[in-house]
């Protein structure tokens, strides 16, 4: 099942990824969520080697090389998106490395080496939560962090009528499903904050802080009207759950 839901998704990302050119990157951490420059997770970056799990059209690493990153890695699944991340990278400051890889497999990134690893809204799409944490963890030196964005568990098990929340999926089922706004075939991940939670722990993470929180500014109410992420739903719901840990440092 693994195989095939990584060969599904490559498909999917392959002719969909113009869609997502430069979509919310850092110092953005999803739709109606708050930003890099209002929560400081990363701190200084410079002078720090960096990797981006799912990096997609590596907007996030052009962030990171403005601020001065010293080298600047990055995975992703799609051939489509590497190719594109590499043209946009072109002219950067600092050395790119770029893999097409699944996250749940390591391309020959070294090991120890990374002060700092992000995953901006693309750990949904692991099909091995445990073994993707696993590899970030080995990637990570000791006391390095580890941030990552995803939509929020309950975002898509709630629908907003009117005034009243509707539940059509238990929070409680956990496990690949069919992303309702997604329009291509794909296969996301379900997990409950506590899973997330409880297995960085289990995979050698300490938590630093958990996020939950929306940013409903004017330009905000712009930006997702009559899309998937509301305003209105935001104001009763987060979106976008974000989680900075940090390894061990033994």
């Amino acid at each position: 099942m693994r195989n095939d839901s990584l060969l599904i998704n490559k498909k999917s990302w392959d002719e969909v990824a113009h869609r997502f050119f430069g979509r919310n990157p850092l110092p953005e951490y999803g739709p109606l969520a708050p930003r890099e420059e209002d929560l400081n997770l990363l701190g200084d970056v410079a002078g720090l080697k960096v990797l981006d799990i799912g990096c997609g059209s590596g907007h996030s690493l052009q962030y990171m090389d403005s601020h001065d990153a010293a080298e600047l890695w990055g995975v992703d699944l799609s051939k489509t998106q590497i190719e594109t991340a590499k043209e946009l990278l072109k002219n950067s400051k600092a050395p790119v490395h770029l893999f097409e890889s699944p996250m749940e497999e390591n391309p020959d990134l070294p090991l120890a080496y990374f002060d700092i690893a992000y995953s901006i809204y693309a750990l949904g799409w692991t099909t091995d939560l445990r073994q993707t944490l696993t590899n970030v963890h080995n990637y990570l030196k000791p006391g390095g962090i580890f941030v990552f964005s995803w939509e929020h568990p309950l975002h898509s098990r709630a629908i907003l009528m009117g005034e009243d929340f509707h539940f059509n999926k238990s929070y409680h089922k956990e496990g690949a499903y069919d992303h309702e706004a997604w329009h291509a075939p794909a296969i996301m991940q379900q997990f409950k904050v506590s899973t997330y939670i409880n297995t960085l722990i289990e995979c050698g993470f300490e938590i630093e802080k958990v996020v939950e929180d929306v940013s409903l500014t004017e330009e905000d109410r712009e930006r997702h009207a009559n899309r998937w992420y509301s305003y209105e739903k935001a104001k009763m719901m987060p979106t976008t759950l974000i989680i900075k840990s940090r390894k061990k440092d033994r």
